[in-house]
């Protein structure tokens, strides 16, 4: 079974900067996963944020995040990234890790999910 856990999450000041870490199991080399980043705040619809294509030759960022938010991954050690810079009190949210095959997508249809980590940006 794949299995995302999330981790780095956390409660910063505006213009900080936070890194949330997805450690990836269950996938087998071989196997193509696009890695997503979406967040979710109370009374809010889950959004994308940040994309990256299995073979990492393709990113994509929502118009919000773009220019501060940096997604990368390693696949050899199984782990995904999410890097936030200039953080804003609108970022704060539920970060979910996501996994989907095989094409990269913006919107929530990825076949596995993490259990979220809580970002708290203050102001």
């Amino acid at each position: 079974q794949v299995q995302l856990v999330e981790s780095g999450g956390g409660l910063v000041q505006a213009g900080a900067s936070l890194t949330l870490s997805c450690a990836v199991s269950g996938i087998r080399a071989g196997t193509n996963y696009a890695m997503g980043w979406f967040r979710q705040a109370p009374g809010k619809e889950r959004e994308f944020v940040a994309g990256s294509a299995w073979n990492g030759g393709s990113t994509a960022y929502a118009d919000s995040v773009k220019g501060r938010f940096t997604i990368s991954r390693d696949n050899v050690n199984n782990m995904v990234y999410l890097q936030m810079n200039s953080l804003k009190p609108e970022d704060t949210a539920v970060y979910y890790c996501a996994a989907r095959k095989f094409r990269l997508s913006t919107t929530p249809d990825y076949d596995y999910w993490g259990q979220g980590t809580q970002v708290t940006v203050s102001s």
